[in-house]
């Protein structure tokens, strides 16, 4: 089983021929509310990739919560360590052009009060064949379930978004870190994705950079280095595209799929996620993604 122990938030969307400039008022094409979050768009993609997957997070005790848990259970995510706080869920201001690019203000709602892992959670935890983490919950949050999962021996898989400092005593719980190539410039201070790599990988022992239309770039502290090439499509919204490739990743990892045969698998369903509109709308079923990769 997969665990994520990560955020749920409501999507707003605003489709837009191009975003607004400080000041400027414009007027969109569409909106749509979306369930989504880092944590919950990782669960989903995992569940739908094939993966037994359960979601450990918080929402509120408005509708955008109710609505969220229902997201999920009916992707076949297991909801019982969602739990329920009083108050507002998370939310996501999203602006998307129609080149597919996206601009994002995160308010974290009931994200904000998760101060680490329950009980519960940590049996969860312990019971897991990798964790996956994301930064939209409280830093002593995320360092708690790593660390939790470091005792128990499961597999770290951390997205460092949005990019922030990363404590030691984070990384030490780390396997697999997977930033986007600004986020890996943001943390390292490198200027190109080798550079990056070679940085990350003194401190986790696994790392892979996205690169969106350029693929990612695999590197691990044994020596292996390898670069998988973007599938060509055309982007309609990439809001997801890197919660879609780190929920499919953490399942090929799972299958025992070796680095390069994961990376295409996982390339395969952010390719056909960035064909759709919307986060946890957009992320392909497992038939999807292995006739994709026939094709």
């Amino acid at each position: 089983m997969i665990s994520v122990f990560g955020s749920a938030n409501m999507d707003l969307v605003a489709y837009v021929a191009q975003a607004p400039r400080t000041g400027e008022t414009i007027t969109g094409r569409a909106f749509r509310t979306i369930p989504g979050g880092k944590g919950a768009n990782q669960a989903i993609a995992a569940a739908r990739a094939g993966g037994r997957v359960a979601f450990l997070g918080a929402v509120g005790d408005d509708g955008f919560g109710a609505e969220m848990r229902a997201t999920l259970a009916e992707a076949g995510v297991d909801v019982r360590g969602l739990r329920q706080v009083p108050g507002s869920s998370g939310i996501a201001h999203i602006v998307v052009d129609d080149d597919g690019g996206n601009s994002i203000i995160v308010v974290p709602g009931a994200n904000g009060t998760v101060s680490g892992p329950s009980g519960d959670d940590l049996a969860v935890i312990a019971g897991s064949r990798a964790l996956l983490l994301q930064l939209e919950l409280p830093m002593e949050a995320v360092i708690g379930a790593a660390q939790a999962a470091q005792v128990s021996g499961a597999p770290v898989i951390l997205t460092p978004a949005p990019a922030r400092p990363l404590p030691d005593e984070l990384l030490d719980a780390v396997t697999l870190i997977v930033p986007n190539e600004h986020e890996a410039a943001a943390i390292t201070g490198a200027s190109g994705a080798e550079e990056a790599l070679d940085a990350l990988l003194k401190r986790v022992p696994e790392a892979v950079i996205t690169l969106g239309a350029a693929g990612a770039l695999y590197g691990s502290r044994s020596g292996e280095r390898l670069r998988v090439a973007a599938v060509p499509v055309k982007a309609v919204d990439t809001t997801a595209a890197g919660d879609t490739f780190v929920g499919a990743l953490a399942v090929a990892r799972g299958e025992g799929l070796a680095p390069a045969e994961a990376l295409r698998f996982a390339s395969a369903a952010a390719a056909l996620s960035v064909q759709r509109e919307g986060a946890s709308t957009s992320m392909p079923a497992r038939a999807e993604i292995d006739a994709f990769l026939r094709g």
